[in-house]
């Protein structure tokens, strides 16, 4: 089945590749020619995943999957959240991100965090969501050189390593993405 993954970001793609089955076939928003910004205005994780998929299906008339995915920090009212990509302003910089959550965080105990992706798949004009969470902590530093985004600070509860510290093949078991993608996975065979 070919599904458009409404994505630009490499990162996202090669994870979710790892994670779906072979029978899927994921196309980025490259791959269909798609250079637009999709805006996300929405101010929820579950807002933004539903708007960019009903904006590329009503385009495009084709199955889409599309995801959106916030870092949640219990001790900072759930931020950065909705705004994780663009935490430290426009346009959006991992590294200026962690930094200013660090900061944040300088001073806090609780160092309680979740990563809650959202994926929703979009076909015949109605959608359905999956939602993935993980729980974890927020390290004091970075540590790690792989993952993207928040991976080099966030360490999943039960392991001793950041997220930017694992294997790919490792995260795609664990992951908030994983997670959220394999839920799709199992509703996609029955589709």
């Amino acid at each position: 089945m070919e599904i458009i993954f409404a994505t630009s970001n490499q990162h996202k793609m090669k994870e979710v590749r790892a994670i779906l089955p072979s029978s899927i076939q994921l196309l980025s928003l490259a791959d269909i020619g798609f250079n637009e910004e999709i805006e996300e205005t929405e101010n929820t994780i579950e807002g933004n995943s539903v708007l960019k998929a009903r904006t590329i299906f009503e385009k495009y008339k084709v199955p889409v999957l599309a995801e959106d995915t916030g870092l949640e920090v219990f001790a900072l009212n759930m931020e950065p959240g909705v705004y994780s990509a663009r935490y430290a302003g426009e346009p959006s910089d991992a590294e200026k991100n962690m930094n200013l959550l660090l900061k944040k965080m300088n001073s806090l105990e609780n160092r309680c965090a979740q990563f809650k992706t959202v994926a929703t798949f979009f076909d015949k004009n109605t959608y359905t969501s999956f939602t993935g969470i993980v729980i974890g902590e927020i390290s004091q530093n970075k540590q790690g050189n792989g993952g993207f985004g928040y991976d080099p600070i966030f360490k999943p509860s039960g392991f001793n390593k950041a997220f930017a510290e694992l294997s790919l093949a490792d995260k795609s078991i664990i992951s908030h993405r994983a997670i959220a993608m394999n839920k799709f996975a199992n509703f996609i065979k029955n589709y």
